[in-house]
């Protein structure tokens, strides 16, 4: 692709250049511009500039006004208050630009100058549990960076960390040696749906009986006990069993994926387990560097900054006193794994900040171990939580944690019914709004998720989620599938960009947003941050429902080249509208 610069990086360096020639004592200065609504663009580098030089702010920004040329680019500058340079873009200069942008196929989004490679640990359940709200944000948010991050030319490697090991599986494994069948299906003819809720259903029957006899029964107790051994020792039927639990629990996990209209492939689902192996020598190396120190009989890595509430240190503990492994013992195994085997320039952990002093451990720990180089970066994109209308953990009416499964279910029916009830005043078919109906509660579900920065909790309300008003998913789907209603009824009338007309203010205002696509993409990349790519899309959609009250396009007053270049607006709003919703993973209905 050409590479388009933005209306902003133009503007930009051309007052660089002019604060150059006007101002060369000055250095290389920044022009510190940023959009105004005085004007298009506004300079705010006079009043450091006039203390560096010790000179009249005003009188500095009339030098330069008189080195930046107008014309094709810059159709008037403006001196205001002490020294701001209020800088309004020739028409045709936008119009220029959005017809470069619209060219391309990637909208005119670059691909990052420095590309590496980032292994994005997300979506991460537990095997033989059930999926709650909990669950979702790691899900949504990880799969919405996936797609931010290998668009702007970054290698991703998705990992799937799922809790596949533990003492847990030595009960459950013995209760299904003891009682063979307890995982068989039903039937073989359910659906892909079906037998996920099925396989769910076998899962939590079977934790329950088993999570009962361990209870109640002192013997089976002690042969689930020797069962954990058998595992960690690899023993072959003990193993089989195991896998059986890995292979019914993906089933579940898979099904519920689907409802959220995300893919999980086998081959990144790299567990606990898969680390199994490295467990010993990672305490090996980690003692015989000195990095961890036997404490108690434990493996700990003490830290100077990390104290408990009686003052004395709290260390990370790898290799518990009986030899068993910490969860930083896996963690710090998979850093080794990522980082020597899959080549990883960054670890991104999608992970609830409530873990977030065990992953800065985990982080110092293989600093020392010289495990991270300075080449390589970790981050933690830690989330909130998921709270109810009350400003409470969302949970059910009985005080239960909510299960996935039923929150999406909800959405979808609540959004259906919106679709119903909007969609057959345009002839809706009912395949189209059921479908239409599972798009909108799904994307309504994601992006409330994602609009919010994933640091903040947020509170889970349905009611105005699908609502077809406010920063809502329908509201930005609504304002798509009405562009794409336009050209249904265009005729003989096609886009086309024609930048010798006036535009309108509404259109302007269009334009210039429209602009902003690439650089909105890369900032949401480099900081991990879609919200600021969920903010754009949500403001976007806001200025093309203005400029559609404002504008007429078919029917546009100033004859057959404003249609066109009205149509050619709409055109670029629909295709970066869809784009950008695909990259939050959401779905645009052609109709709604």
């Amino acid at each position: 692709m050409t590479s388009v610069p933005s209306l902003a990086a133009t503007v930009n360096q051309c007052v660089a250049d002019a604060l150059s020639a006007a101002l060369p004592e000055a250095g290389a200065a920044d022009p510190l511009l940023r959009r105004s609504d005085r004007a298009d663009f506004q300079a705010n580098a006079m009043l450091a500039l006039a203390k560096k030089l010790g000179g009249n702010p005003r009188e500095l920004a009339s030098k330069v006004v008189a080195q930046l040329p107008t014309g094709d680019v810059i159709k008037e500058i403006e001196v205001s208050g002490p020294g701001f340079l209020n800088i309004t873009l020739a028409d045709e200069a936008i119009v220029r630009t959005l017809a470069a942008r619209a060219a391309d196929d990637r909208l005119g989004v670059p691909y990052a100058e420095r590309a590496g490679t980032t292994v994005i640990d997300y979506a991460q359940p537990n095997v033989a549990k059930e999926m709650h709200v909990g669950h979702l944000r790691s899900a949504v948010i990880g799969a919405a960076m996936v797609e931010i991050l290998e668009f702007t030319g970054e290698k991703v490697v998705r990992r799937h960390h799922i809790g596949d090991w533990g003492t847990q599986f030595g009960m459950l494994i013995q209760y299904l040696i003891e009682h063979p069948h307890e995982l068989d299906h039903k039937s073989d003819d359910a659906s892909a749906e079906t037998s996920g809720e099925e396989a769910m259903s076998n899962l939590n029957r079977l934790y329950k009986a088993s999570r009962a006899l361990f209870d109640s029964d002192a013997e089976f107790k002690e042969r689930a006990r020797r069962r954990v051994v058998d595992l960690q020792a690899g023993d072959e039927e003990t193993l089989a069993l195991w896998q059986r639990f890995v292979d019914e629990s993906k089933v579940y996990f898979y099904s519920v994926f689907d409802k959220l209209d995300m893919e999980i492939r086998d081959a990144d689902v790299v567990g606990e387990s898969g680390y199994n192996a490295m467990l010993e020598e990672t305490c090996r190396l980690l003692e015989e560097s000195g990095v961890a120190v036997r404490s108690d009989g434990a493996l700990c890595v003490f830290f100077d900054d990390v104290k408990g509430p009686d003052g004395n240190p709290t260390p990370l503990i790898v290799q518990k006193s009986d030899g068993g492994y910490g969860y930083a013992a896996t963690d710090l195994s998979a850093i080794r794994d990522r980082v020597g085997n899959l080549g990883a320039t960054t670890l991104l952990y999608v992970v609830d900040a409530r873990q977030s002093l065990h992953f800065k451990m985990v982080f110092e720990t293989a600093r020392r171990a010289g495990w991270l180089g300075e080449d390589v970066r970790p981050v933690q994109l830690a989330f909130g939580t998921v709270l109810g209308k009350d400003g409470k953990p969302f949970k059910t009416r009985e005080g239960e944690t909510v299960r996935l499964v039923d929150l999406l279910d909800e959405a979808v029916e609540r959004a259906t019914a919106v679709v119903r009830e909007k969609g057959e005043n345009i002839g809706l078919t009912e395949r189209e709004i059921v479908e239409n109906g599972q798009q909108v509660g799904i994307g309504a579900v994601k992006y409330a998720d994602l609009s919010t920065s994933a640091a903040r909790d947020y509170k889970f309300d349905l009611d105005q989620m699908v609502s077809l008003n406010g920063d809502t998913s329908v509201y930005i789907q609504y304002a798509y599938a009405r562009i794409r209603s336009i050209f249904r009824n265009a005729g003989d009338a096609t886009p086309k960009a024609h930048p010798e007309l006036t535009l309108a203010p509404a259109e302007r205002a269009l334009g210039l947003h429209l602009d902003q696509f690439a650089e909105t993409v890369h900032e949401a990349a480099a900081g991990h941050e879609p919200h600021k790519l969920a903010a754009y899309l949500y403001h976007l959609a806001s200025l093309y429902t203005t400029f559609y009250d404002q504008c007429l396009v078919l029917k546009a007053e100033g004859g057959p080249d404003q249609v066109e270049n009205r149509l050619f607006l709409c055109e670029l709003t629909a295709r970066t509208l869809h784009r950008g919703m695909a990259l939050l993973g959401i779905r645009t209905p052609e109709r709604l």
